[in-house]
């Protein structure tokens, strides 16, 4: 991913580039004060997101994404300032995100998993299904503030984005039964903390919550089990028989994946 960030204050440019950096460490991520000096380098270079300071000296943030357009008209164009107030205007040049200063690599990930015009380089989840169910964030784990919000979340994944009822998730979870008003209590507050752990890496809108119902965006994941079922050679290759390990109702996809393995071998 290519990006720009302008801005009149240096320690802000760095900080932007220092988000971008840990985001897309492959990227090319420029930073310039002068929107002189900005309009210049998008004239040579390509741009997929432009991060704009509003309140600038020379030529303000708005003016300057107009300017940026009329050379790039498919640029993202990303608002980044202390002035809340400023957020109608943003949408007045098809702005793609609005951030407040100071602005945090979970914030600016948000920002860029609903550009405008989609790009390349945008982090995804990864997951892994094969042995142990774990979850990652830019090969960090990710750390689920209870066991049965890992698992509502790794049962999400297991049904490839459909639609799962909160009585099949208290059934899940609950394998013996109980009392199914405090078992629903209960469903409601590991929901709850599943979305606040979510919510604390940027990704909480990876949910798509519907009334008695919970589905997961595919589209947002990296998953060797999503990979396997499109045949990639690795993930094939890394499937050794078990999957999601630690949770039994997971035995059951086994056969189907083994299967799988065997036909495209």
């Amino acid at each position: 991913m290519n990006t720009i960030t302008i801005d009149d204050k240096q320690l802000a440019v760095n900080a932007m580039i220092h988000n971008m950096k840990e985001i897309d460490p492959d990227g090319s991520h420029a930073g310039l004060i002068s929107p002189i000096e900005a309009l210049s380098y998008v004239r040579a270079h390509h741009v997929d997101v432009a991060f704009l300071d509003i309140e600038m000296p020379d030529m303000n943030g708005l003016e300057m994404a107009e300017a940026l357009k009329k050379i790039q008209p498919d640029i993202n164009i990303v608002f980044v300032t202390g002035h809340a107030e400023y957020a109608l205007d943003a949408h007045s040049v098809f702005a793609s995100g609005y951030l407040v200063k100071p602005a945090d690599v979970s914030d600016v990930e948000k920002v860029l998993r609903n550009l405008r015009h989609p790009v390349q380089g945008v982090s995804r989840l990864q997951v892994r299904c094969f042995g142990n169910f774990e979850v990652f964030i830019q090969n960090r784990p990710v750390i689920f503030k209870r066991s049965k919000c890992k698992e509502i979340f790794a049962y999400l994944i297991d049904s490839r984005g459909a639609s799962v009822t909160m009585g099949e998730l208290v059934s899940i979870l609950w394998e013996d039964g109980g009392n199914l008003s405090s078992r629903n209590s209960q469903l409601r507050t590991f929901i709850s903390d599943l979305r606040k752990s979510l919510n604390d890496i940027g990704f909480e809108d990876i949910l798509i919550r519907e009334y008695n119902s919970l589905a997961v965006k595919t589209d947002m994941l990296d998953c060797d089990f999503y990979r396997f079922l499109e045949h990639d050679e690795k993930a094939l290759t890394e499937f050794m028989g078990e999957y999601m390990r630690q949770y039994s109702w997971a035995e059951v996809r086994i056969p189907e994946l083994i299967e799988i393995k065997e036909a495209g071998a």
